[in-house]
């Protein structure tokens, strides 16, 4: 069964930082896959998107950042990338590998 609070208390770090809003799910990520400390994470994201660590919280800023990025917005409108489209851009991004990017593109032909 596994631990039941696991996924809440992924979440409630996540949410806690603004999630999508903000950058809280990309520092998580870095967090969780690469055993980073929060500020190290942060700094390393703040880095990769071209911003400041304080930025980072700023939902009005990360807004405008995710959306030219398409790396996922909170209200996605027509055309934003969405689902797979922007972990494949959090991949570039971050350049990092994403574990559903990398099958996505096995499972496509795109590997080689």
């Amino acid at each position: 069964m596994g631990d039941p609070l696991g996924t809440e208390a992924t979440h409630a770090i996540a949410a806690g930082m603004g999630g999508i809003r903000t950058a809280g799910d990309l520092v998580l990520r870095m967090q969780l896959t690469h055993k980073m400390k929060i500020n190290e994470a942060k700094k390393y994201v703040a880095e990769r998107l071209g911003v400041s660590v304080i930025e980072l919280a700023d939902v009005v800023r990360m807004t405008e950042v995710r959306e030219d990025l398409g790396i996922g917005i909170q209200e996605p409108f027509n055309g934003a990338n969405v689902g797979m489209e922007a972990k494949f851009r959090i991949s570039e991004v971050l350049g990092q590998k994403i574990n559903s990017v990398e099958r996505f593109k096995e499972r496509a032909g795109l590997n080689k």
